[in-house]
């Protein structure tokens, strides 16, 4: 067993139990896993998310289901009510239910024979109840406050029955840990800093990156973004370095902004994407454990494990967007790691993320002080020889950016 330190997240790899894959297969699976945060789980960096299954039959789907339990894959998200959903799921797990990890939704109802998102608890508690029945399990990994977008809804959540509902889940161990789902990156820094969200299921991709916070989710899909925009929002910029210095994990959703990536008619970059790179951007956000990626068929599943044994040259998404006729990244720094090798073996994008997160606040915090100073070269060994920035893609000026850090760290 392999342990590398990496975005707080220890990644390790082992054999994984395998069901109806072959021997060779069985070899050849090297699925790696993350530190959930604060909860400690270990989640396989891709996961799954559920909500195409009811367009097959029970069989077919629950096979899919196995197969990427098979392939290594842990934890799989649950935000649907629909009663064939969550059947589905139940038979899928049954074999292995603790070898899962479930983000089940709190909040996420069926009423008149529709999806209900509400915070009334004559809804919440049976939909709920009938979460566990359908799963058939008596507790869920990850109890997620279902789909927060709104600042003025989350604030209006603090004091009310409903979390006082979502505590007595987890006081009496029903739910192990609490998490969130939202697109809102305001609405997920109040949460990374409430103290009592664990984790966060959050939309990330390249594109949904530059976009400023919305509690409107339809912005994002928008067939033309803005043309003034560039590189990554701010705001986003923020959690992502709010959630790594609170030790809370992200996972994500719409990684691949429902397959516009996949077409460069589609795209808002002019260019696609595949998405072993759209895995790639995803997995090195800070404090990303995992991306849950929405499967029907066994090829899709293979299409998203695929990402564990690709080359660097595959997983490369920094040279496809900082050439992109629209809306390129230039000048910011996305921790790709095309900088490499450095004369002086510093490990930039690191250097770099930990500068990010020192910068945020007018001290340095303590625990990102001490991560960096566990680095093995610190950015005050730089010699200007500028050789790194003539490989990053997206023009950053490293040597100057190591400086800083230098001046930042004290080291």
């Amino acid at each position: 067993m392999f342990y590398e330190l990496a975005n707080h997240a220890y990644l390790y790899y082992d054999k994984i139990s395998i069901g109806s894959v072959s021997e060779q297969e069985r070899e050849r699976i090297k699925m790696k896993t993350r530190r959930l945060g604060k909860t400690g789980l270990k989640v396989s960096e891709i996961g799954f998310g559920g909500e195409w299954l009811e367009r097959h039959s029970v069989e077919e789907s629950v096979e899919v289901i196995r197969y990427a339990h098979a392939k290594g894959i842990n934890i799989l998200d649950c935000w649907m009510a629909d009663p064939k959903s969550r059947d589905i799921i139940g038979e899928g797990i049954k074999p292995n239910r603790e070898q899962w990890y479930i983000q089940g939704h709190i909040g996420s109802t069926w009423k008149d024979g529709q999806y209900y998102r509400t915070r009334e608890m004559e809804y919440v508690k049976p939909a709920f109840e009938d979460l566990l029945r359908r799963l058939q399990t008596d507790y869920i990994d990850l109890g997620m406050i279902h789909y927060v977008d709104s600042e003025e809804e989350w604030e209006k959540i603090q004091h009310s029955d409903y979390l006082d509902y979502v505590m007595e889940l987890k006081k009496n161990g029903t739910i192990r840990h609490i998490g969130i789902s939202s697109h809102n990156p305001k609405v997920a820094v109040k949460a990374a800093q409430s103290g009592y969200v664990e984790m966060i299921l959050f939309s990330i991709n390249p594109a949904f990156d530059m976009l400023p916070a919305s509690e409107d989710i339809e912005t994002m899909f928008a067939e033309q973004y803005d043309t003034a925009l560039k590189g990554i929002d701010a705001e986003r910029a923020h959690l992502y370095q709010v959630c790594e210095q609170n030790d809370v994990g992200i996972t994500v959703m719409k990684g691949f902004a429902g397959g516009r990536l996949f077409d460069e008619k589609r795209s808002p970059f002019g260019v696609k994407l595949t998405p072993v790179q759209c895995i790639h951007y995803a997995l090195t956000r800070p404090a990303v454990c995992s991306i849950l990626c929405g499967y029907d068929t066994k090829k899709q599943v293979d299409d998203a494990a695929a990402y564990e044994t690709a080359s660097d040259e595959a997983k490369d998404y920094a040279s496809v967007i900082a050439n992109a006729p629209l809306h390129s990244y230039r000048g910011a720094c996305t921790y790709c790691g095309h900088c490499k090798p450095c004369v002086v073996n510093l490990d930039i994008a690191m250097i770099n993320k930990f500068y990010d997160l020192a910068t945020m606040q007018s001290e340095v915090p303590a625990t990102v002080q001490s991560h960096y100073e566990l680095l093995e070269h610190k950015a005050s060994e730089c010699i200007g020889s500028r050789s790194c920035e003539e490989r990053c893609p997206f023009g950053v000026k490293i040597a100057e950016r190591m400086e800083k850090a230098a001046k930042v760290f004290g080291v």
